[in-house]
């Protein structure tokens, strides 16, 4: 979660920034990698190609997905557009598994048939400049990310970290293949990049899966939620915490035990109060207080194991 930016339209505007300064990057790399593989016939290179342009469609997809995930709640969608940054991230992974396919097969065929690369040179000078310009694209991913907790971008940021291992790859290849004269040494390296995008795609693919299925907050964040909780008299019979985020967006909802002297307007008033001040404190989180009679508890929304819990 975000715990700098405070306003939606702040968090819309960089996450639209970063997805645009990658859909920059992918048409530069795609430009320069172009060049190479034709000059090279490198396997490692066109691999590296094939990724750049899989990058271009992936970050159109993100841009798709963070500027409709970033339009507040309507009337078909009263808990708002976030899980697009989920689905964008999905259509990430395939893409991602795609082009490893796709590597896999052209790496296993240059193998068979022992082909060798030409002009390292330039194919070395490519892949230090595509190493330069991606590690600058991270660096301002790795800041978005931080203020927004955006899950797409987060996702385009994995994938341009493996591009860093990807494009360290290629160099180690076409020097091992033109200098050393290891044969099938640019084949070999072409199959572990293929090997290492399924699986930077396996662990994208659970995240925004765990979205999707809304999966309760990583237990570090759920701990904080209870900790700042506790501070508040109001909230002394807090039970049934439920969670789950949704893009940028997060939920939290709980029942709270009230005195039974309490009014309806009361009670109302006072856990208003309280939702406010953990939002300031948790920006970009929608609290939801059920309000129960102290000592009851709604046994249909409990977990089996809490409900043995309660009997003990």
């Amino acid at each position: 979660m975000s715990s700098t930016a405070t306003s939606s339209a702040e968090r819309a505007s960089l996450t639209t920034r970063a997805a645009v300064a990658s859909i920059a990057m992918a048409v530069t790399l795609i430009l320069l990698k172009s060049w190479a593989a034709y000059r090279t016939d490198s396997t490692a290179m066109l691999g590296s190609l094939a990724d750049s342009g899989l990058d271009l469609v992936a970050s159109l997809v993100v841009l798709l997905g963070v500027r409709i995930a970033a339009q507040p709640a309507d009337y078909d969608h009263r808990f708002g557009h976030g899980k697009a940054e989920a689905l964008a991230s999905l259509v990430q992974v395939i893409l991602i598994t795609i082009s490893a396919i796709f590597i896999g097969f052209r790496a296993v065929l240059r193998l068979l048939a022992g082909a060798r690369t030409a002009d390292a040179e330039l194919g070395i000078a490519v892949s230090v400049i595509a190493m330069v310009l991606t590690a600058a694209l991270i660096a301002y991913q790795r800041h978005v990310v931080r203020r927004t907790g955006s899950l797409a971008i987060g996702t385009d940021r994995l994938h341009y970290s493996s591009d860093l291992m990807l494009n360290g790859s290629v160099i180690v290849a076409l020097i091992l293949d033109q200098y050393a004269h290891v044969t099938g040494a640019d084949a070999i390296f072409g199959l572990l990049i293929a090997l290492w995008l399924l699986w930077g795609a396996w662990k994208a693919s659970s995240h925004a899966l765990d979205q999707l299925m809304d999966r309760e907050w990583p237990d570090d964040l759920r701990e904080r939620f209870l900790k700042a909780a506790k501070e508040y008299p109001e909230l002394s019979g807090m039970h049934d915490l439920r969670t789950r985020s949704s893009g940028i967006h997060y939920f939290a909802q709980f029942h709270v035990w009230v005195p039974a002297e309490w009014t309806v307007r009361q009670a109302h008033d006072r856990l208003d109060a309280v939702e406010e001040q953990l939002q300031e404190r948790f920006p970009g989180t929608e609290i939801l207080i059920h309000v129960d009679p102290e000592g009851q508890t709604d046994r249909e929304t409990l977990l089996p194991q809490e409900l043995t819990e309660r009997a003990t």
